[in-house]
C-alpha cells in the first residue's frame, strides 16, 4: 500500500441509540460491535466509526482543539443526493457547496455535530481545497 489512509474515527455522543440509528441510516455502516456505552460502525470499504456515549449533558466547545468534523466520500453523485435527502428527512440538512468541481453538503448529527458528505467527478479522493468552514471560528 502506497501512503496512509484513515481507517476510522471515534466520536463522542450523547445518546448511544440514537447516534447508532443516524450513522447507520444516512452513512449505511453496520454495527460491527457494541457494549452499552460504546459502539463500532463499519462500512464495506474499510472506515469505521467509534461511538461511544457520554450521557444528555455531555459538551462539545466550537473550536476548541481536537477533530471538529470528519467528510465521508460518496461514489456518485446519485448516493450524494439519496444521503442529502436522508439528512433532509431527519432535519439534518444544513448547506450545500460546489468548489473546486466537486460538491460538499453540510449535516448535523443528532448531538448537532457537523457532518460533511463529498462527491468529486473526477474520482479523487478528499477535498480539493480548504472548506470555508474552517475559517468560521
Amino acid at each position: 500500500m502506497a501512503g496512509v489512509r484513515l481507517g476510522g474515527a471515534v466520536v463522542f455522543v450523547r445518546n448511544l441509540d440514537r447516534s447508532i440509528k443516524f450513522y447507520t441510516e444516512v452513512l449505511g455502516l453496520t454495527v460491527a460491535d457494541r457494549s452499552t456505552t460504546a459502539a463500532l460502525l463499519s462500512a464495506a470499504d474499510g472506515p469505521q466509526l467509534v461511538l461511544r456515549a457520554f450521557g444528555e449533558n455531555a459538551t462539545h466547545p466550537l473550536g476548541a482543539l481536537g477533530v471538529q468534523y470528519l467528510v465521508w466520500m460518496t461514489d456518485s453523485r446519485e448516493d450524494l443526493d439519496r444521503r442529502t435527502e436522508l439528512l433532509r428527512q431527519r432535519s439534518a440538512y444544513r448547506d450545500v457547496h460546489s468548489v473546486d468541481n466537486g460538491v460538499t453538503v453540510e449535516g448535523r448529527d443528532p448531538d448537532d455535530l457537523v457532518l460533511m458528505l463529498n462527491y468529486r467527478p473526477d474520482g479523487a479522493g478528499g477535498l480539493g481545497s480548504l472548506p470555508a468552514r474552517v475559517y468560521a471560528w
